[in-house]
């Protein structure tokens, strides 16, 4: 690499670029999506994005029908030179814990690479989205009787103690049974993370995948149990840089529309974060736990790869160094893909 050596008074142009080149995509959203709201590339579009920008892959999430592997198989077939992977999301217009969703995506087109325990729809954040009502965040299950009656009533829960479903039972027993496809926490409470990486234990996974979002709530110290257990921990541009617009998540009514922006409501409690403190929490972590991704691809945003672009121009202005962003944005997203 031509300008790894450069220092804070000796910066290059070209270095972002270069370490570009290899990378992977933790977390992109093309379309299809919702009508309400569309997307800024379709699948192809961003993989040839990708691969122009020399990328090695990128993984899919549709948070709104949930399952990518289909779209994951069709982009590989017609986009060359660059390996798209998808998985499974099991949201509330899936049923939830869904153990024939789970089973059905591991063999559909090119096989979910991994399964997460929802998006908006998990019982935790659906009771935390929110609109604004006279400058001020309400909840939407506050606001509208039906939301809660009908949304969070089959809602994702991570049971925190024993027993656990039968259905949770066999998803987890999917997982393991297929050692390359690793778990993804969805959007969960912090408490449930290190309960789902207590499950995996139990379950014999060796791939558990902490959500950023879930982060956003977590402590120093619970990130730090969540690695010390050998999760990897999720980190994305949209964490600090996101447009501050409402968005059609994932329902289709207009109503339910979240107007939170990047501060979810929570019991009164805002959560904001800035790039330095993000890559502060990271350094605290270690960069040797870390995935590193956009959450790009919303039509009010800049395309995948140029938010990927702009994360490690920001880590480089944070003087972290190459290595320490190719072990986040290449070597570990490999392992946690099961690439080499």
């Amino acid at each position: 690499m031509q300008t790894a050596g450069e220092t804070f008074f000796n910066r290059s142009m070209e270095l972002p670029d270069e370490l570009l080149r290899g990378a992977i995509d933790s977390h992109v959203h093309p379309g299809p999506a919702l009508k309400s709201s569309p997307p800024r590339v379709d699948p192809f579009q961003a993989a040839e994005q990708a691969k122009a920008a020399g990328m090695r892959g990128f993984v899919i999430y549709d948070q709104t029908l949930g399952n990518s592997a289909g779209t994951a198989w069709l982009v590989n077939r017609v986009v060359k030179g660059i390996d798209v992977f998808g998985g499974i999301l099991l949201n509330s217009c899936l049923g939830g814990l869904n153990p024939r969703a789970v089973k059905t995506a591991l063999y559909y087109g090119a096989g979910a690479k991994y399964v997460s325990f929802g998006a908006h729809c998990t019982h935790f954040l659906a009771s935390s989205e929110a609109r604004l009502v006279e400058g001020k965040l309400v909840p939407l299950k506050d606001l509208y009787p039906k939301f809660a009656k009908e949304e969070l009533s089959r809602a994702i829960r991570i049971p925190l103690e024993d027993p656990i479903p039968p259905e949770l039972e066999e998803i987890l027993q999917l997982v393991a049974d297929h050692p390359d496809v690793y778990l993804n926490t969805g959007h969960v409470s912090p408490e449930e993370v290190l309960r789902v990486i207590e499950l995996a234990e139990r379950f014999g996974i060796k791939k558990v995948y902490v959500a950023h979002i879930c982060r956003r709530y977590m402590t120093l110290e619970q990130d730090r149990e969540a690695a010390r257990r050998g999760a990897y921990l999720e980190a994305c541009v949209d964490d600090w840089l996101y447009p501050e617009a409402p968005r059609m998540h994932y329902y289709v009514e207009r109503e339910y529309m979240d107007e939170s922006g990047n501060t979810p409501y929570d019991g009164g409690r805002t959560f904001t974060i800035g790039l330095v403190e993000w890559a502060n929490r990271i350094r605290a972590v270690g960069v040797e736990h870390f995935v590193l991704g956009t959450d790009y691809g919303i039509r009010a945003a800049c395309t995948p790869v140029e938010a990927m672009r702009t994360l490690v121009a920001s880590l480089l202005d944070l003087e972290f160094t190459p290595e320490e962003i190719r072990t986040m944005i290449c070597t570990n997203p490999s392992r946690l893909l099961d690439l080499d």
